[in-house]
Formats: structure tokens, sequence, C-alpha cells
């Protein structure tokens, strides 16, 4: 079946169809990682967008379950160069056509990724339509051009659970690997706005006990939870427009250590005062350099986000810039010492991606452990 893919400039690729058939229409978007297309199509941060896969062959490993970041697939669409028939995997349970299929995917194979990647470089993300059924160019490219922009959009709202939910689930380990941290005793609160289910392993792999929330919790309701630490999740859309949770965290600052990772990085920002803006095209891969200012060293990092924290206006209300990313500068990472907060801009639970920043779990343990040493020392 012919698919054809068509954005908002005019431009328009016509390729083969694969996984679910129809018409839809997303933020057009690119994704550098060479694997980690499972990890990537079942990440809820990709909400509203079609993904390009920049590596010529995907699918070649296959799929498999246990390798999923959420139950649910979101995304609008996927494109690919090339993708093998038969993948090569002793734990790929079916391939990756077949998972497109069976999760109403819209796919399109066989396009000039590099082409539509150089393409997005140059003029940003783009609206775009997918559709195996439209073949007039014209109304494909008007389709396009009515696409809802994602300034403005709270696409939380479309992928956050609607009931909380306790988590006890560790990383992926061969069955005689045991646990790291089995004691399960500090107890966090997730507010879960899209959350990549390999965060909340890390956590469980760190003794948490952990508990979901919805993204519209309130913070008394929270606080009924008597979490030792708050974390706010990654998710998809403009973090301005999800401004419930902002007010939600804006009550709780200073009452627990708080962590907040990529969304949740911004969402912390917001709740501070500062501000955020959308990026030309945005950081998707597992290969972006971010130095940490703190120890000098250089970080490999996964990322997924469209928009960024002003840093001037971090400065303004007290926060510390603790990591940049090397390719533009932008913000990785802040912290403020005063209100026990901690958040970075990308993905340290390497899910897909490197390993090299798994040490910021370490890092809010720690921060719960001291709140407790600290309570309890006031207590006496």
């Amino acid at each position: 079946m012919i698919a054809r893919l068509a954005l908002e400039d005019g431009t328009i690729f016509t390729g083969q169809s694969v996984g679910a058939a129809g018409t839809r229409t997303g933020e057009v978007v690119f994704n550098t990682g060479m694997t980690g297309y499972q990890e990537v199509f079942t990440d809820p941060s990709y909400c509203g967008q079609i993904v390009t896969m920049t590596f010529p062959l995907q699918g070649n490993y296959g799929v498999n379950p246990d390798d999923f970041e959420a139950t649910q697939t979101h995304l609008s669409g996927v494109v690919l160069k090339a993708l093998p028939r038969r993948p090569s995997n002793q734990r790929a349970t079916l391939s990756l056509s077949d998972f497109l299929a069976r999760h109403e995917i819209m796919g399109i194979v066989g396009i000039d990724t590099r082409a539509l990647t150089r393409l997005i470089r140059v003029h940003g993300a783009l609206r775009g339509v997918l559709s195996t059924e439209v073949t007039d160019e014209l109304k494909l490219v008007e389709l396009a051009r009515g696409a809802a922009p994602m300034a403005g959009a709270n696409l939380v709202e479309r992928v956050a659970p609607a009931e909380a939910a306790a988590w006890d689930q560790p990383l992926w380990r061969f069955p005689e690997e045991p646990l790291g941290h089995p004691d399960g005793g500090k107890h966090v609160v997730v507010v879960d706005c899209g959350i990549k289910q390999n965060i909340l392993r890390h956590l469980v792999e760190q003794g948490c006990r952990v508990t979901t929330v919805p993204a519209s919790t309130s913070a008394s309701q929270i606080r009924e939870l008597a979490p030792d630490g708050l974390m706010l999740s990654n998710g998809p859309g403009d973090p301005a427009a999800v401004s419930e949770t902002v007010a939600t965290v804006r009550e709780l600052l200073g009452q627990m250590p708080i962590f907040g990772i990529c969304l949740g990085h911004q969402l912390l920002a917001l709740a501070l005062g500062a501000e955020t803006y959308k990026l030309r095209f945005g950081h998707h891969g597992v290969n972006l350099p971010v130095l940490d200012r703190q120890t000098g060293r250089v970080e490999i990092t996964s990322q997924n986000h469209g928009f960024a924290v002003r840093a001037e206006s971090l400065a303004r209300v007290g926060a510390t810039v603790t990591h940049v990313n090397l390719n533009d500068d932008t913000i990785e990472g802040f912290v403020h010492d005063d209100l026990n907060i901690m958040a970075v801009q990308y993905h340290p639970e390497a899910s897909p991606g490197p390993h090299d920043a798994a040490y910021l779990f370490n890092r809010f343990t720690a921060k719960l452990a001291a709140s407790k040493t600290r309570g309890a020392d006031a207590l006496v």
C-alpha cells in the first residue's frame, strides 16, 4: 500500500505503508538513535509526533514487551528508511512491522530519511500528515498546515493515568542476579505525566517504595500519601500548558526533596517562576553530550524534548545550573539547594541509551536519606 508524508512547507514524500492504515497528523521530528526503536515508539513523550529515525536500518532485532516504556503507544506515526522482514534476536517475540500493526501505529518505509532530517534541521520541526487514504497532494499539505501546533498543547491529559498505583518492578536482570537495594524503605510519590517505566524501575532498584499518581493530583492528596520525596516525570507537549500540575508543584516546594526529569524539569522551573521556550527541532536521541558543571565530566545522554528552560530566568529565581548541552548550550539540569530540588532535562534511566547519568538516582535517594535525618533531628 502506498503511503504519503506531507509537510506544512509543501514537501511530500511517498513510500510504502507499514502498520496501520488511515490518516494521522502530528509534529514531525527526528531521532538520532541507531538502536532503541521499541523504547522510542512506546515512550509517551512522543504523543502527537511523527518520529523519523535517522539511522536507515530499523527493526533488525525485533520487538519484545520486556523493553516497552509504557503499556500503550501514543505517537502519531513513524518514518523509516528500511525495515527488515526477519528480525534476529533471541529475545524478540514479534517483528517491528507486526508491532506497528498490532498497536495501530501508522508508518511509512522507503523514503529518504536523510533528506527529511536535513529539512527539519534547516526549518525546524514541521507539522505533517501521514496518510494511506488521501492521494490529492494539495489536500495533504492543507491537512498538514491545519494540524494543531505543539506550542500551547497540553498533551499530558492524553497520556497521564486516571488513578494512583503502586509500582514494584525492578530493572530487567538475569534470574540469578540479586536486587540492588531490596529494602523498599523510602517512599517516593511520582507525578505521572506520561512516565517511562524504566524511571520507576530505577527507583525500585534504589530501594524505594513507589506510588504513581495522576498529573491532576492535588498537593493535599500528595501530602496525605506521606512521601519521603517527590518525582516529576517526563511527558509530552508544552510544559506551560500543564498549569494545574505547575500550581501543585509550587505548593509543595520546600516540603520534601523533589526530582524532575525532562518535562518534570520544565515543570519545576515553571513552579519556581522561571520560563520555558520551544526549541527549533528539539533534542531526540541517545548520543547527546552534556557537561556536568559540578564535576567537569561529560555525559553521553538519552534525550527527548522539544522545549527548554531559559537560563536567565533560572538565575532570577535562585536556581543554579548544573548541566548544559554541549551542542547548543541549552540548560540540561539545575538545583535549588534551599528548596531541596534537583532536575535534569535528559533521561538518566538510559532506556534506550548510555548509562552515564544513572548516578542521579543515587543522588536523589541520598537527598531522601538526608532529609529524613534532618527531620529526625528536628524532633529531638
